[in-house]
């Protein structure tokens, strides 16, 4: 068996080849473009190709596909990429440890989408940047007009309605006409086009967010979840992407970085946090559809008060244990192919 290696860099890239059944080791190195790779594993045609888990990860993952080349992508988070008291480390040494790993199957793959639906997952994850952005924009002109014009919007979505901004626009002037003591009406005058600007970008890409959304069954049908709207649908499909590759639900939440981190030595077994492993996205968004389902649903509120036990100190744990089990029953609906049926979930219950 021939496993081919790589430790991939910006420009250039590291590869081990290690032949299983001889030991024999061979490293060499070559440009990190998709051409080149082609070429290179078109001509070696190893068994196996790994790498680690990186930004370039998916352009080599592509190339090999389409070679029809199983690959391996490394989760690096493993305790085996822990490098502790090493006298040495260096590209060549992470393509052999690859190698080696490789073939004493101790790599923990991870499972990289096909192109439209990595396209489709950064165009969610842009969205939340951009909404991010226009909170801190919007931040900032709270903070001008509270502190230079004692001027204090109102609280929620109202202090942005359309009468309230054009108050601020009155408020605003462009810098180039405002006096040395008036400049933060200069800087009111450029965030509020900031704003403006943002709240463009960000109706344009929900719009395209939405034909998406339509056009996938899948979405629709996470929809159907009590507390999940579009935007969390798209989280969760993005995410679990292809739903038949998780063997039971535990998998699901441990993917989520849902479940707590276990730490056993001898007669000690304690849990503690959550690993937080996954897309902070998704667990964001499930921590807002929690709160609605608990709201709207009985069986997700039962699940809350049955974990909460009434305790205040409780409540963020047992909204963990909501958004955990929105997660599963979201991924059982996708593997079925089946809408939400309180009914059924009641009765397992």
């Amino acid at each position: 068996m021939l496993i081919f290696a790589m430790d991939l860099g910006s420009s250039q890239s590291a590869i081990c080849t290690l032949n299983t059944c001889t030991g024999a080791v061979r490293h060499s190195a070559c440009r990190t473009q998709a051409a080149r790779i082609h070429t290179l594993l078109q001509r070696q045609r190893p068994n196996l190709v790994v790498i680690e888990i990186s930004p370039l990860a998916a352009m080599v993952h592509d190339v090999a596909v389409s070679l029809e080349i199983a690959i391996q992508v490394a989760d690096t988070t493993q305790d085996a990429w822990r490098w502790r008291n090493v006298k040495r480390k260096t590209d060549r040494d992470d393509a052999l440890k690859l190698a080696r790993l490789a073939a004493l199957g101790q790599i923990n793959p991870v499972h990289i989408p096909e192109p439209r639906m990595r396209q489709w997952r950064e165009l969610v994850e842009y969205r939340q940047t951009l909404v991010a952005e226009r909170t801190r924009v919007k931040n900032r002109i709270r903070q001008v007009v509270l502190v230079h014009a004692d001027h204090r919007p109102r609280a929620g979505k109202y202090g942005w309605s359309q009468t309230a901004r054009a108050a601020l626009r009155a408020l605003a002037r462009p810098l180039a006409e405002c006096a040395a003591d008036e400049l933060w009406r200069g800087l009111l005058a450029a965030e509020l086009e900031r704003l403006t600007d943002l709240d463009a970008r960000l109706a344009a890409l929900e719009q395209r967010l939405d034909r998406l959304g339509r056009a996938d069954a899948r979405v629709a049908i996470v929809q159907t979840l009590s507390g999940c709207g579009a935007r969390v649908a798209e989280a969760v499909v993005t995410t679990l992407d292809r739903p038949e590759r998780f063997a039971h639900r535990r998998q699901v939440g441990a993917y989520a970085g849902l479940t707590p981190r276990r730490f056993q030595s001898g007669q000690m077994d304690r849990q503690g946090r959550i690993s937080k492993r996954g897309r902070p996205l998704l667990r964001q968004m499930l921590n807002q559809a929690a709160w609605q389902a608990i709201r709207r649903e009985a069986y997700f509120r039962a699940l809350f008060l049955r974990v909460s036990r009434g305790v205040k100190g409780r409540r963020k744990i047992a909204l963990v244990a909501v958004m955990r089990q929105l997660l599963v029953v979201a991924w059982a609906m996708l593997r079925d192919r089946q809408p939400y049926r309180p009914a059924l979930l009641a009765r397992a219950a």
